[in-house]
């Protein structure tokens, strides 16, 4: 870890005392104009911002990507206007459009995000931060760079779990380049945050997760100055400022006061703030000269673009697993394709949330173990260090039970409003688990990523499919891609050389004596043919289409085939009836004179076989079967 900080002049000393009272005026008119915000959020940490941003950072800030700049979070996203005042006084954007704030053209955000360049993550669900900066932190180890992570956290947030599961894993993985700063003034949004401005047990807290832990006065800069050269010489364990702090600080009648949260004073009130702010500043006269930032390398490389190399089973050494007809769990073979994706690319990281063993990613750990981690039971952090990764130019892969993705829902949602690309696989979907009951099976995960912009959805319904399918995933930089893979071992459909893409989709039966076009995809694909045969047995005929890819999918195909089936459409999924496949279908062809049957579970399964549970939800293939000749469904 680098040393950021220098002996400083007392002059030096009160020049950030000076930046710190600029930044709350800039802070309040910018809220002010806006006619929203949180203005006294903002003047709780304006001495720690002019410590960090006009002593502490070291950064290029003409190249925000430059990749061994420090990184600063502000996981109490509200806080937003102050970090815009910092970056207007480093030169990043002009008076005229700090005012801007809030507006519907401008990029400086109620709460920060990626399309402001400057800001390392979208923030503002609270208690996320400290995970994303946990994964930035990490990312430096991986690399051997010296740049260290900070995140200033609210205290009203620290009651997020998310933030204690990133605690003990920065902990567990010594990254003494990630620092904290919790901002205890003691208020949250509608009363007195968990513990007030009991510090000390904020304090005893991050030491119980393994933290160096430090209560300092908030407002005092050589304080924090002396704390932050304590902690740049720290080997071994992440760092954590108790930061005693008043909410609305500098502005008397306003400071510790209940009932100001979120609110911009008004026009006149401001003017009386700004005109005593300025006397604190030195008069209307003062000039504010920024100091000299710290030098960082020459060199202005930046983060790559993601290129990954396209997968073959014929260089695979597991190839003869893929053989048709012989069986494989699409699980399995997610498994054997991040094997060979992470031997074929240095960036490729694997997160695992206990469940390798099931998951099949131990597959990946054993062959590349110095890009695994384990984040144990703590999925709305591993997503969240997945997100920081991904900020800083890796391909992470996370994997866990599509059922337990639930709870990291606000995660996945959050790393898509900040562009991130994550590689999410959610195994174990569907009633066709079996045994193990309703709390294990993923039935709303279709519904739950397919409401976030740019995401994709690919459901494999074979070996070969989740092989190339999760090679698909590793090159897909828009938003979050989701691979669905499911337990049980299936028959393999296709030959090792057939080719997948991204909205496409397969045609496995077509007769042009079709009455029905049956849409299907993974584990019910299978269900699919088996009612196919059953069906002809009876001289009916149906086409069948695997429908690997969801979202996007092939709407052109799709009608196309249906139109040619009767003009009717039969989907079969093992997934709730609301979000699933079967209504991502029927918006489409909306309107078009196809006629939609949906097939999905709609109650609550239990325990039981797979062939019973898919039989008592009416998805399996005589189920299919019946409604195609009855038309109607269970």
């Amino acid at each position: 870890m680098r040393c950021a900080v220098k002996d400083l002049t007392l002059q030096e000393h009160k020049r950030l005392k000076q930046y710190a009272t600029a930044l709350c005026i800039d802070s309040i008119r910018a809220t002010t104009a806006s006619g929203s915000g949180h203005p006294t959020s903002c003047l709780s940490i304006a001495d720690i911002i002019s410590v960090l941003f006009f002593n502490v950072l070291k950064y290029d800030v003409k190249t925000p990507k430059y990749y061994n700049n420090d990184r600063f979070i502000l996981s109490k996203g509200h806080a937003a206007p102050i970090i815009y005042a910092a970056w207007k006084y480093l030169g990043v954007i002009t008076d005229e459009e700090l005012l801007t704030l809030r507006q519907v053209t401008s990029r400086l955000e109620g709460h920060p995000t990626p399309r402001l360049e400057y800001n390392e993550a979208a923030t503002g669900s609270l208690g996320q931060g400290l995970s994303i900066g946990a994964g930035m932190a990490l990312n430096a180890h991986l690399d051997n760079l010296p740049y260290n992570t900070y995140v200033l956290m609210g205290d009203g947030e620290i009651a997020e779990g998310s933030i204690w599961e990133a605690a003990d894993f920065a902990c567990h993985y010594k990254l003494n380049n990630l620092i904290g700063i919790v901002d205890c003034n003691g208020l949250g949004q509608s009363g007195p945050t968990l513990y007030s401005q009991n510090y000390e047990r904020y304090l005893q807290k991050f030491k119980a997760s393994g933290w160096n832990a430090y209560i300092v006065n908030g407002h005092d800069i050589k304080e924090l100055l002396d704390t932050f050269e304590i902690i740049s010489k720290e080997k071994n364990l992440p760092s954590v400022i108790i930061a005693k702090t008043i909410k609305g600080y500098r502005l008397e009648n306003i400071q510790g006061k209940e009932g100001w949260h979120g609110k911009p004073l008004d026009k006149q009130t401001a003017e009386k703030a700004i005109a005593h702010l300025t006397t604190l500043l030195g008069g209307a006269n003062c000039k504010i000269y920024i100091p000299k930032k710290p030098d960082v390398c020459s060199s202005v490389s930046c983060i790559k673009e993601i290129n990954v190399q396209k997968l073959s089973l014929d260089n695979d050494k597991n190839t003869k697993l893929f053989d048709k007809d012989s069986k494989i769990s699409t699980r399995k073979a997610y498994g054997y394709a991040l094997a060979s994706l992470g031997k074929e690319h240095k960036d490729i990281i694997v997160l695992d949330a206990d469940v390798k063993n099931s998951t099949f990613t131990e597959i990946f750990g054993k062959e590349s173990p110095e890009k695994f981690f384990q984040c144990f039971i703590a999925e709305q952090n591993m997503i969240g260090v997945a997100a920081g990764l991904a900020r800083r130019g890796k391909i992470p892969f996370v994997a866990t039970f599509g059922a337990f993705l639930t709870r990291a829902y606000d995660q996945l949602r959050m790393a898509s409003i900040g562009q991130c690309s994550l590689r999410v696989c959610g195994s174990h979907c569907g009633v066709s688990i079996g045994q193990d009951g309703p709390s294990q099976m993923g039935l709303e995960d279709i519904a739950m990523i397919s409401t976030l912009p740019n995401s994709i959805i690919l459901y494999p319904s074979d070996g070969v499919s989740a092989y190339y399918l999760t090679g698909l995933s590793a090159n897909y930089t828009q938003g979050i891609s989701y691979v669905r893979t499911t337990r049980a071992d299936v028959p393999v459909l296709y030959s090792k050389d057939e080719k997948f893409s991204l909205g496409g989709c397969k045609i496995l039966k077509k007769d042009n004596r079709d009455v029905a076009c049956i849409i299907s995809a993974g584990i019910t694909v299978h269900e699919a043919l088996k009612a196919y045969e059953l069906l002809k047995s009876q001289n009916i005929y149906v086409s069948i289409i695997d429908l690997y890819s969801i979202k996007p999918f092939d709407k052109e195909t799709v009608m196309n085939v249906a139109k040619a089936s009767g003009g009717r459409i039969v989907t079969v999924e093992d997934h709730y009836f609301y979000g699933g496949m079967g209504q991502i279908v029927a918006s489409a062809v909306v309107n078009s004179g196809l006629h939609v049957d949906i097939c999905a579970v709609n109650k609550i399964s239990c325990s039981g076989t797979p062939e019973d549970l898919m039989k008592d939800a009416g998805i399996d293939y005589v189920s299919l079967a019946k409604i195609v000749t009855s038309g109607k469904i269970k």
